[in-house]
């Protein structure tokens, strides 16, 4: 049997090209850039509405790349992945959630801006 011709189906099964799917990629990562910008710098939304519109550009931006550059999908062989990335989340979470609540609990332990009067010597 000829190896070229039990190889043909494999390699039409697997999908788009590489560089199809890294311009897809790169295509959205723009337009998401760049909605990102106009709504930052638009009077057209609603000003409290502006902070949230960021926040939801800035996940599906985050989609694009796991998808598009990093290629995690919900795939049987992508499972190792999945985990990484999510141990990853839960890293940077602690880390932030356990800085914020040092400084707030910092925060509340100092003293009141004029109660600390001390003399200067010169």
């Amino acid at each position: 049997m000829n190896q070229t011709a039990t190889n043909t189906p494999a390699l039409a099964q697997e999908g788009p090209s590489g560089a199809l799917v890294y311009t897809t990629g790169l295509v959205l990562a723009i337009i998401l850039t760049a909605t990102s910008f106009w709504a930052a710098n638009t009077s057209l939304i609603w000003a409290p509405g502006i902070a949230l519109g960021l926040a939801v550009l800035a996940i599906a931006q985050m989609g694009v790349h796991l998808v598009f550059f990093l290629h995690i999908t919900t795939g049987p062989d992508n499972t190792n992945n999945a985990l990484a990335l999510a141990f990853g989340v839960l890293v940077v979470f602690l880390v932030v959630a356990g800085s914020l609540w040092i400084m707030g609990d910092l925060n509340g332990m100092m003293p009141a801006a004029g109660s600390m009067r001390m003399p200067m010597h010169h």
